[in-house]
């Protein structure tokens, strides 16, 4: 990333109270080459314009990191892609222990040498589809934060988020404005809605809407 674009990533993630410094900075620049050479190979972005890479991927992965309360604790990325938000918030929170759930076995491979390259610790990939990695019983609640952005609709999340959180844990759905839209869940299910915030995208002024619910203790 030229100067521009590290200034605009840096201002962008102070105006969600993410501070970025020159490691981190550093890790996000890396990240932008890699996103780029392999893109080429593989639809991993839509790419038209530098700042939209920063603003749409790599801010909008960042808006859920002051909701997360277990910052050393482990965080499940469901549909990771090309790493969001798994990898910006690993970068952003390096105490995180952060695993990538990916069926594709190409982007899996992207998420393998991009943990590599940068490198990252307390990283992993899970190359697996959702419902096999359900029938593991070591990921069985062993997650305080399970993550997903845009991949699933709500009562797909909840069904996971049952499975996968330990007592107590969150699941944060990234969600565009509408997303209060889909199915909250009901009594039984075992989650409860905490918090819903709507926010704005610094740059383009992108609408999104984080909702964060808790699995009962």
């Amino acid at each position: 990333m030229n100067e521009h674009l590290r200034k605009l990533l840096k201002d962008s993630a102070s105006a969600l109270n993410v501070a970025l410094e020159g490691r981190a900075l550093d890790l996000f620049d890396r990240y932008y080459r890699e996103l780029l050479i392999w893109n080429e190979k593989m639809n991993l972005v839509s790419v038209r314009t530098p700042e939209e890479i920063v603003i749409k991927h790599f801010v909008d992965s960042l808006t859920p990191a002051p909701y997360i309360i277990a910052p050393q604790g482990r965080l499940l990325d469901i549909g990771s892609g090309g790493g969001f938000p798994g990898i910006p918030l690993k970068i952003a929170r390096p105490a995180l222990h952060v695993s990538l759930l990916e069926a594709s076995r190409k982007k899996s491979s992207f998420l393998r040498h991009l943990i590599r390259q940068l490198p990252l610790s307390q990283a992993v990939v899970i190359h697996a589809r959702v419902e096999s990695a359900m029938t593991d019983d070591a990921y069985r609640h062993t997650f305080q934060t399970v993550i997903s952005r845009a991949a699933f609709k709500l009562p797909d999340l909840f069904t996971m988020a049952r499975f996968f959180l330990s007592p107590g844990g969150l699941l944060i759905a990234m969600k565009g404005p509408r997303g209060e839209e889909e199915t909250v869940p009901s009594h039984d299910s075992g989650l409860r809605c905490i918090a819903c915030h709507d926010l704005s995208l610094p740059y383009d002024g992108g609408r999104r809407k984080i909702m964060i619910f808790q699995i009962d203790i």
